[in-house]
């Protein structure tokens, strides 16, 4: 299932899509799988798996450290496709964010049709441009996947629209300027970015970088397709790896998403 449908149907209700970001590889392979399916379970709509790399510049200090215990660990890129077969059995829409440079590598073409074997939705890519990712604009086409770009408060008009045509699935709404990781409050320039992006032809647009309660996801999805959540699902994994910590946050989380009661 690709993400537009998980979206729309929260949107019926009334809610927004939650969206949960875990690390692939950790704490170890099958941990990571076990972890997505979690959430899912707790209310997840849509599951971000991120790819660990080398060199993640663009994100917070959780994620990279997880993902570096998963690279030491011995994590490689064929490794992902086994967790993508677990989790997307759960029914849930599975996205990969990943550096585009690591696709590159292992080919555009073998990474769609496998990724796509496997189950999966599509890809978020922070680091690739619209006007540089015709190979992957092309092999996402043949093989019906999601190609999920970013846009930030900095974004100007003409790139909004850029973005805007080009994605397939949602957009990606960085509300946040900076590395990725939980806040205290989320950026108020969120709601403008969102409506910017909207104005600019988008369909879909989901909220990223900050939200770490079940009331901010209330908030984001009074104007926001899909909240999206990482660090702070991270945070609850490594402090209590029996996952109840993380089932109780996911669980939170997907209600305010959804606008619904915790009770």
């Amino acid at each position: 299932m690709r993400a537009a449908e998980k979206i729309d149907a929260a949107k019926a209700k009334d809610g927004a899509a939650f969206i949960a970001y875990l690390p692939v590889g950790y704490p170890d392979l099958q941990g990571s799988a076990d972890a997505a399916v979690a959430v899912v379970e707790s209310g997840a709509d849509i599951v971000e798996l991120g790819i660990p790399y080398s060199d993640p510049g663009m994100d917070g200090p959780i994620i990279q450290e997880t993902t570096q215990e998963a690279l030491a660990k011995g994590f490689k890129m064929k490794d992902l496709f086994g967790v993508v077969e677990q989790v997307a059995a759960t029914g849930a829409a599975v996205e990969v964010m990943t550096y585009f440079n690591l696709i590159l590598r292992y080919g555009v073409d073998r990474f769609a049709r496998d990724f796509k074997n496997a189950g999966g939705a599509g890809l978020i890519t922070p680091d690739l441009p619209p006007e540089e990712a015709g190979e992957w604009i092309a092999a996402s086409d043949q093989y019906e996947l999601d190609r999920i770009f970013l846009v930030a408060p900095s974004s100007r008009p003409e790139r909004l629209k850029l973005i805007s045509e080009t994605s397939t699935g949602f957009v990606y709404a960085a509300s946040t300027m900076g590395v990725t990781g939980a806040r205290a409050q989320v950026d108020d320039r969120a709601r403008k970015l969102v409506a910017d992006t909207r104005s600019h032809g988008a369909e879909r647009v989901c909220v990223g970088l900050g939200v770490s309660n079940g009331q901010q996801a209330s908030d984001i999805a009074e104007y926001a397709d899909g909240v999206i959540v990482g660090s702070a699902l991270i945070h609850a994994l490594k402090n209590d790896p029996s996952l109840s910590e993380l089932r109780a946050l996911a669980t939170d989380i997907a209600n305010g998403s959804h606008r619904e009661s915790s009770s």
